[in-house]
Formats: structure tokens, sequence, C-alpha cells
């Protein structure tokens, strides 16, 4: 059996494949959850990857939560409610928290439909390029169930919180140019282009020094849900650690000799 995140690294990009096309790319699984951690602490771990792209294997991005599954009542859905609410915190929900503390800039390229837990996977990452083809739902409601791994958390500081609400209480999928329109997606792409203008994005990225880039994404989660003047502590604590970094050095000097 091929591991359900198959990683690949050119440079200083990683390419990040979520390889479960027989269950929609469902990211429930232990074993999902685990190679997700795995793969974002190796990735703070290791200097030289300066941006990620996360897509899905086949023709779906991720359909987030195994239906199946729910359906025959298996695994932590034949569980009674109590340690279903554990079953959440130690499942799913690893996957937020542990991309929240992903160092390296991530790009989503979503490359079909994104649905439920899979939407608020792509909503997770830090840019989203669309194919023609992708989709977005924030379906759970039309399953009569909530959005249980962050969703009305991330969704609302993309789209607004009236289009956030219109695509939770109704559960609707919208197509790419919807998404673009709406502000959830920077760009749509045509669909053989996808993984090629990720590529040229995350290109675009990595050309910059690796502490920078890390540090200036951690500046942008703490605008999240930080005050300004907690934004404005921590910059200030960082950028002495910028200024003294060789990077920074070679870069002034390369500009003085313009």
């Amino acid at each position: 059996m091929s591991a359900p995140l198959d990683i690949r690294t050119e440079g200083g990009v990683q390419l990040w494949t979520i390889d479960r096309p027989e269950v929609g790319n469902a990211i429930t699984g232990k074993d999902v959850i685990a190679a997700f951690e795995s793969a974002i602490d190796a990735a703070n771990q290791d200097n030289e990857i300066r941006a990620i792209i996360l897509t899905g294997a086949g023709k779906i991005f991720s359909a987030g939560g195994n239906v199946k599954e729910m359906a025959d009542r298996l695994g932590m859905f034949g569980l009674a409610a109590i340690d279903q609410r554990r079953a959440y915190v130690d499942g799913i929900q690893r996957i937020p928290r542990a991309l929240a503390r992903l160092e390296v800039p991530l790009i989503a390229a979503v490359n079909g439909a994104a649905i439920g837990a899979g939407c608020d996977l792509a909503m997770m990452c830090d840019i989203r390029i669309a194919s023609e083809r992708a989709s977005f739902a924030e379906s759970f409601v039309q399953l009569g169930l909530i959005p249980g791994d962050g969703g009305t958390w991330f969704l609302p500081p993309a789209i607004g919180y009236a289009r956030a609400a219109e695509m939770t209480f109704t559960g609707e999928r919208i197509d790419a140019a919807t998404a673009l329109e709406w502000g959830l997606v920077n760009r749509v792409v045509r669909h053989d282009d996808l993984l090629e203008q990720a590529r040229v994005l995350a290109d675009r990225i990595a050309v910059n020094p690796p502490h920078a880039l890390r540090m200036a994404k951690r500046l942008l989660q703490e605008s999240r849900a930080g005050s300004l003047e907690s934004t404005l502590s921590l910059a200030a604590a960082m950028q002495p650690l910028a200024h003294h970094d060789s990077e920074h050095d070679r870069r002034i000097a390369k500009w003085r000799s313009v």
C-alpha cells in the first residue's frame, strides 16, 4: 500500500499529494493524519524547504471525511457520543493544529472537488490556486453535521461572514469561477496547467530567504487572531534576527552594487 501522502522534493519546493483516490482522498484516517504531522515536522526542521504545494491524486482534491465509514458506523463513527468527541480532538482536528505550526508557505493546488473537510483543508493553506474543474462545498449540513475541523474559523476571514454563512448553511457547491469572484482562491487556471502554475508561484516564493519567509508567515498568522500591538511586538522581536541573517547581508550588498 502506498503512503497516504506522497512527498516529492525538488530544490526548495516540496509537492505533497494526498494519495487516496479510492476513497476520494479522504483525510480522516489515522494514517493520513499522522502523515501530515510527520511531513509538517520534517519541513519545519529543513531550512532548505521554502515552499510547499498540496494537491490530490486523481480527479478530487479531497472529499474530506469517509462518508462510507459514516454510513456503516465504522471506526470513530461507531463510538458513543462522548467518545466521538475525543475522537475528533485526537483525530481530524490534529490536522489544523499541525498546519498552524507549519512554518513554510503552503499553496493548495485544488485539482477537483474540495468537499467538507477537504474544502476546509484548502482554506488552511496560505494560498489557493484552482483548476477550472475545481469546486468547493462546506457540505456538512447536508449530512446533518457541522464543520468539525475548524472550517467556521478558516472560511469567514477569506470570503467574509455572509458568504461563509451561505456556504455553511446551504452546504451547496460553488464552482471555480465563483470561488475566484468571492476571494476563496487566488486564481483559476487551465486544469492541465495547474501544477505547473503552482510550481511557478512556489518558485517565486522560494527565491527568498527561508528565515524571512518563515517569520513573515508567522506574522501573518498572528494578524488573524492577535491584536495590532501583539503583531508589532512580535515583528520587533523578529526583525533583528532578520537583520543579522547572512542572507540579509548578501542581498543588501547586491542591492548596493546595482
